[in-house]
């Protein structure tokens, strides 16, 4: 099964790729899509600010890629700004639009009662028994760090809930074989290390299939 981490310039890659290993997978990290091309998985990681990330995503050449690949419901993740490149559009860069794979937009948190970022750890609860997350405790602690959320209101799927101060966002998505998380899987200790686990299963199963 051939496991691509896309390299388009986000950092934090070296971090992601050597957790994704831990769970047995065989990871090749490419900057160049026409190297990609023909991925059995694609993760998509990211941190930063929404309209810079976009923009250099944009100029990777990895779009339509990425397209095709969550179009032809191959495995995918998407790793904290990386579910939010998914959405149609964010706050943080109203003139930069998504992917918009994914209907929703990235929303900052209030400046009320909250520190913004939420940064370090926090609790995530199962939403519907969403696979990713089979064997993780409910309200377990998962680390985080970012200023934006995505509420999904109005889109009923599988993942993780997170309460930080009055906001309730999703933490967690797995619709279909497009499976994604706000936080950080790759800095989240055994917690982590079992979604990322759950995730190159459910890759295997999807691939086989």
């Amino acid at each position: 099964m051939r496991t691509v981490l896309i390299d388009y310039g986000a950092g934090n890659l070296h971090s992601v790729e050597r957790a994704l290993q831990r769970t047995g997978l065989a990871v090749e990290r490419h900057d160049d899509p026409r190297l990609a091309a023909g991925a059995d998985v694609l993760v998509l990681p990211g941190q930063g600010h929404f309209g810079q990330v976009m923009t250099a995503f944009r100029a990777s050449g990895f779009e339509p890629l990425v397209r095709e690949h969550v179009r032809a419901e191959r495995p995918f993740l998407g790793i904290c700004v990386g579910l939010q490149l998914l959405l149609e559009a964010s706050e943080e860069a109203p003139d930069v639009p998504g992917l918009g794979l994914l209907p929703g937009t990235a929303r900052r948190f209030p400046a009320e009662g909250v520190s913004v970022p939420h940064m370090g750890w926090n609790q995530i609860r199962r939403h519907r028994e969403p696979t990713l997350l089979q064997g993780v405790p409910d309200a377990a602690f998962v680390y985080f760090a970012h200023s934006y959320y995505v509420g999904f209101e109005h889109l009923e799927v599988p993942g993780a809930l997170t309460d930080y101060g009055p906001v309730r966002f999703k933490s967690a998505i797995s619709l279909g074989a497009l499976h994604a998380t706000q936080f950080h899987p790759e800095k989240s200790q055994a917690v982590g290390l079992t979604v990322l686990s759950n995730f190159a299963r459910l890759a295997a199963n999807a691939v086989e299939a």
